[in-house]
């Protein structure tokens, strides 16, 4: 079981430059009051928690912050369009112990390699959820972007997620194939971008939270907080201006059936960043019904070309 009593407020952020333990900078979160209740509701039932929502609304990070607020370790299975459910467990280096036992039979190996060839766990590379099932601490484990993967890869982790165990065929023990179980129950998120329905079956397993895509109040938070260490601040006025002229480009695409990738938060902070190159006067005079650098957000040609010929009326 999980431990009940870990519990995610959401309010925990941060210091300035603060890494967790892979170095990696971690950035300011804010999430929703109904996001931090869906946490705190998968961590009580020990069920996975699966977020959908549009690219760059923030799924990916809860699961950084919550590791930090509950000074909790984070695996993270970043899947691919080749993963495999088995790939997130265990790697069995076959092609290694081949090649040892080659090496054996023309007596060119040491005693020491001769021993590790007899030990068929020296082969094991344990991986992000195999970590988790292993670690004496409760792990948030995060699987990322799972409908990047074959449409038969959530159905191949039902008995990892639902029974918190799995089987290494490639260790026996009594000559049946070793089980690992979960020492402690990881608490596991889940993202998807809604890419490909999901199976039922896997979807029964789970909790689920819609991540919507934060207000201007939030937005304004969240480059604030992100743009905070940087050697040139940018003013609040300069924050709040060009998040006002990013909503209403939003609001514009999504009123003329866009069909093009949709600004993400990550591009706002980009974006605010390029333009603090400028006196704040300037930058926000270049923000009057224009859309300077728009290369920073817009990623489709037909986007570029609908709001250029907006800002020629617009001289």
């Amino acid at each position: 079981m999980t431990d009940s009593t870990l519990r995610y407020t959401g309010i925990v952020q941060p210091q300035e430059g603060e890494q967790d333990a892979t170095g990696q900078l971690i950035s300011p979160y804010f999430p929703e009051p109904e996001l931090v209740e869906i946490v705190n509701l998968a961590i009580y039932l020990g069920r996975p928690l699966l977020l959908k929502g549009e690219p760059g609304c923030g799924k990916t990070q809860l699961a950084q912050n919550v590791a930090y607020e509950l000074k909790l370790p984070l695996e993270t299975w970043y899947i691919k369009s080749t993963s495999r459910a088995r790939d997130g467990l265990y790697i069995y280096d076959a092609v290694g112990r081949l090649r040892d036992a080659q090496l054996a039979s023309s007596d060119r190996l040491t005693a020491g390699e001769l021993e590790r060839l007899s030990d068929p766990n020296a082969y094991i590379r344990w991986q992000p959820l195999g970590r988790a099932f292993q670690n004496s601490q409760c792990t948030v484990v995060l699987i990322d972007e799972i409908d990047k993967a074959d449409i038969d890869f959530p159905n191949d982790l039902l008995l990892e997620l639902d029974e918190q165990r799995f089987f290494v065929e490639e260790l026996e023990v009594a000559g049946a194939a070793r089980e690992i179980r979960a020492r402690v129950s990881p608490i596991v998120i889940i993202t998807s971008n809604d890419e490909k329905d999901l199976p039922d079956a896997f979807l029964r397993r789970c909790l689920f939270h819609y991540v919507r895509f934060p207000s201007q109040e939030r937005l304004v938070k969240i480059v604030q907080a992100h743009l905070a260490t940087a050697s040139q601040e940018p003013s609040p006025q300069l924050v709040e201006v060009a998040t006002q002229r990013f909503c209403e480009l939003r609001q514009a695409m999504q009123d003329q059936g866009t069909i093009g990738k949709k600004i993400s938060t990550s591009e706002l902070i980009d974006w605010v960043r390029v333009l603090n190159q400028h006196p704040t006067d300037e930058a926000i005079a270049m923000l009057d019904g224009k859309l300077p650098y728009a290369g920073v957000l817009l990623k489709n040609w037909d986007d570029h070309i609908r709001y250029l010929k907006q800002d020629i009326l617009h001289e």
